[in-house]
């Protein structure tokens, strides 16, 4: 995005309408850097935002909500374990109880989500727990990350995970003497469903069409992204087109750099169209 800025710069070419560049922290971990930009006035009619997901139009994206739970158990030397109760182990009939929910949650996925496997996904991303192994662990906890589908609310999905978490303490032995307790924190977003119709998409893809021949292809996003943050504040409309990546957040993670130079060319093509060229 920096260098399609450049390119027209250097080009001597001048637009008629202003482009603001943005970079700013990231969008996962409740950094909002980018609804802080929002909030300061930076808005626009048309946004671009070049995640990783390849020469495509977002048209949709799930919602997303963290939380943990925390377990507690009876601690006790490990020749008494019969008498306490091990709070990593009561954890697991809550993990089954929450995946159980998650299904739920697919099984009302509609178009344009529907032709993905299992859309909503919960993810078990920390465990903590014990002190050391000889002692059965007094204290455990876990953090989840889970999506919804556009349409539900956060507190709705938060009720949900409430309710889920309480319904498996219920019908535990052990957890119906220990309630666990859940906490929502960090991060918490609602999904979004935009058509491809609307003038920027398809301006974008007439972009990307020119230079390589085919249609961008719509893309559905079972992650989040700062779309979310023009979607639900801003007076445009935003969409992700960008290159193509490999082992997002895994060992060697890395983009094709031949995707990078196509996705500066199509957004310097786009700027140039939606701005307008001085004379």
């Amino acid at each position: 995005m920096t260098y399609a800025v450049k390119a027209i710069e250097e080009a001597g070419m001048g637009l008629k309408a202003a482009v603001i560049l943005e970079g700013v922290v990231e969008e996962e971990c409740s950094g909002n850097g980018t609804l802080a930009c929002l909030a300061a006035g930076y808005d626009a009619d048309a946004v671009l935002i070049p995640e990783p997901f390849g020469p495509s139009l977002l048209i949709a994206q799930l919602g997303v909500a963290w939380f943990k739970v925390r377990v507690s158990g009876v601690p006790c030397h490990v020749l008494e374990a019969g008498e306490g109760v091990n709070a990593i182990e009561a954890c697991f009939p809550i993990m089954q109880a929450l995946h159980r929910l998650e299904n739920e949650i697919n099984e009302d996925a509609r178009p344009p989500f529907d032709p993905k496997n299992r859309p909503a996904h919960l993810n078990i991303g920390i465990i903590r727990g014990g002190d050391w192994p000889s002692t059965v662990p007094a204290e455990a906890e876990f953090h989840c990350r889970i999506g919804f589908l556009p349409g539900t609310t956060y507190e709705e999905i938060r009720r949900r995970v409430l309710a889920c978490v309480a319904g498996a303490a219920a019908n535990d032995r052990r957890l119906s003497k220990n309630p666990p307790r859940v906490e929502f924190y960090g991060f918490r977003s609602e999904g979004f469903i935009q058509k491809r119709d609307t003038l920027p998409l398809v301006l974008l893809n007439d972009c990307h069409k020119e230079l390589s021949g085919r249609d961008a292809l719509p893309y559905v996003s079972t992650a989040t992204t700062d779309a979310r943050v023009f979607h639900a504040y801003g007076r445009g409309i935003a969409t992700c087109f960008g290159p193509v990546a490999e082992n997002i957040h895994g060992a060697n993670e890395r983009v094709q750099i031949g995707s990078v130079l196509h996705t500066a060319k199509v957004y310097a093509l786009f700027l140039c169209r939606w701005c307008g060229l001085c004379s």
